[in-house]
């Protein structure tokens, strides 16, 4: 067991050492003090921004300052896990939707939470009773931005974490602690005058760099949004259905990024570009098994297929016009309003690209 006299430096590197055990690909430490960055969150809030997502702006206190939450907290254990895996996006087939890479294999709720687990325990044997909290995404923590303050990476213009060796695709796990730990040092920024991924979005959803205007994400409008999307901005929406990753897909430091997802994260058999007629045709049963401890599963089979008609609306063939017809029956309103659009909108475009088989599908 290690002294309470051994220095704070040392403490914080083995504390980085068991978290690379714990199977992370790397880790930081931050203080518990509110970064400056979060003293814009609640103006953020205030500006609508967090659109419909409510356990933001009911946790505006806590998400400002962790020590809200937890008075005894004194440094942050800030930890990633790359989860992108070398699969090409292959959605050239007008059949093929398109599932957010992070999405493609087991939930990452579990896989994170289950190093942090290990991490917390490898600590309370190295340094006995301490008191910790373990978060991956569902607490009244900013990870981000304490991930930024540890030196785990710089904020990009898209509002992702980068990190010059991990890129972005890599999920945050954070161990709130009271051990005294020497802080990492901040990264400095790392986009330059690049604006890919800004110039990329098709909703554009970022009203200036590093400002994200959740409203008109493609991920908040397929994951968040639980009844209608709004119309305006269906079209942009192109052929995803859960998710989105334009903005990181075109990032040169993903590109660069020396690390791969593990077997965790491999896709389940067709989440790479699944077919139209697999997802539109999927019963309530046949989606609570595909999705079992997948993240596509909070949306729900509704939710899915209203993605579903979007999505042929704007990229699907006149072969697909039957999926609609077949949607425009589900007992679901929000389903059926969606594939009349879809249908509707699937009629247009192939009116507007002429040709053989264009006009009513």
């Amino acid at each position: 067991m290690i002294e309470a006299s051994n220095p704070p430096l040392a403490r914080a590197l083995l504390v980085k050492g068991h978290a690379l055990a714990a199977g992370f690909d790397e880790a930081r430490i931050a203080s518990a003090k509110a970064p400056a960055v979060l003293a814009h969150f609640k103006s953020w809030l205030e500006a609508g921004r967090a659109g419909t997502m409510d356990y933001l702006t009911e946790q505006a206190d806590r998400r400002s300052d962790v020590s809200v939450a937890f008075p005894w907290a004194r440094t942050m254990v800030v930890a990633a896990l790359q989860y992108d895996t070398p699969h090409p996006y292959s959605t050239k087939a007008p059949g093929d939707a398109w599932i957010a890479r992070y999405a493609w294999g087991d939930d990452y709720h579990e896989v994170v939470r289950a190093r942090l687990e290990a991490l917390r325990a490898a600590l309370g044997a190295a340094f006995g009773s301490y008191e910790s909290r373990a978060y991956v995404d569902t607490g009244p923590v900013a990870e981000k931005a304490y991930a930024v303050a540890a030196g785990l990476g710089a904020y990009g213009k898209n509002t992702c974490v980068l990190n010059q060796r991990l890129g972005s695709w890599f999920f945050l796990g954070v161990l709130i602690t009271d051990l005294d730990l020497t802080p990492d040092a901040p990264t400095t920024d790392i986009c330059g005058s690049c604006r890919a991924c800004l110039d990329a979005c098709p909703t554009q959803a970022f009203p200036e760099p590093y400002v994200l205007d959740a409203r008109r994400c493609i991920s908040y409008l397929t994951i968040e949004v639980k009844d209608a999307i709004d119309p305006a901005l269906r079209e942009s929406m192109g052929r995803h259905v859960f998710g989105c990753d334009i903005c990181q897909d075109v990032c040169p430091w993903n590109r660069k990024r020396l690390v791969s997802g593990g077997p965790s994260f491999e896709p389940r058999p067709g989440n790479v570009a699944p077919s139209f007629e697999e997802l539109a045709h999927l019963s309530p049963e046949e989606f609570q098994q595909r999705f079992k401890k997948n993240p596509i599963k909070r949306s729900k089979r509704r939710g899915l297929l209203r993605n579903v008609a979007v999505a042929i609306g704007n990229a699907g063939s006149i072969e697909h016009g039957v999926l609609l017809e077949e949607l425009m029956t589900d007992e679901d309103p929000i389903v059926r309003e969606h594939a009349a659009w879809g249908l509707r909108r699937l009629e247009r475009r192939l009116a507007e690209q002429g040709g053989p088989g264009s006009g009513r599908v």
